[in-house]
């Protein structure tokens, strides 16, 4: 599995208008988790986090919240960020648009947000470009630093070291609450909580 745990700019300049890292005027780091919500993982996600008085923003598959409609709450109500990530997690590079807009359409119906993830990170500059347009309104977040917690090839060290590594004011970090990132996330989330808190950082959600 080929991937980069930081996007080079000159990658990120065929994505268009996407935010990958907010400013870094503060020690202030943007916990994200794509794929919930999970009955097994989100709430410990959410029990880490309360831990450490952190806030984050959760890129909610749109079916799981129709399955899970008290998670979702969940999520809300302890003042997380909620963000959308299609309905069925469909790849942008290998569909329709038709077909893609439809899909996120259709996770807008069950998820109120104007923050949107593509799946697997893959979306094109055209696609970007039409969700901003008035029916969609949707702001496309990306991120700075990838976990690899969904590589089942990936070492929980190497997970943790990964973030360790590469966080800094600004990131955004991308873990995911599903079950196939479970083993790697529930080792690396805690020491990573642990560690920048010791640093001195806050940990905040992503406000549109």
């Amino acid at each position: 599995m080929v991937y980069f745990v930081k996007k080079p700019r000159w990658v990120r300049h065929f994505y268009g208008d996407c935010t990958w890292e907010m400013p870094a005027d503060d020690k202030v780091i943007y916990l994200t988790f794509d794929d919930g919500p999970d009955p097994l993982q989100t709430p410990f996600v959410l029990s880490q986090l309360e831990q450490y008085g952190a806030k984050a923003t959760f890129f909610c598959i749109g079916r799981n919240v129709v399955e899970h409609p008290e998670l979702y709450a969940k999520v809300s109500d302890a003042g997380h960020a909620i963000g959308n990530h299609g309905f069925s997690h469909i790849d942008g590079w290998k569909s329709s648009n038709a077909r893609y807009f439809a899909d996120v359409a259709a996770a807008s119906r069950v998820i109120e947000s104007n923050l949107f993830r593509p799946p697997f990170g893959h979306v094109t500059w055209r696609q970007v470009s039409r969700l901003k347009q008035d029916d969609y309104r949707l702001k496309t977040i990306l991120w700075s630093v990838l976990s690899a917690d969904f590589d089942e090839a990936t070492a929980p060290e190497t997970c943790l070291a990964n973030v360790l590594n590469n966080g800094q004011p600004g990131s955004i970090v991308l873990f995911h609450d599903s079950a196939v990132a479970s083993r790697n996330m529930r080792f690396a989330l805690p020491r990573v909580l642990e560690h920048f808190s010791k640093e001195g950082y806050r940990f905040e959600a992503i406000r549109a």
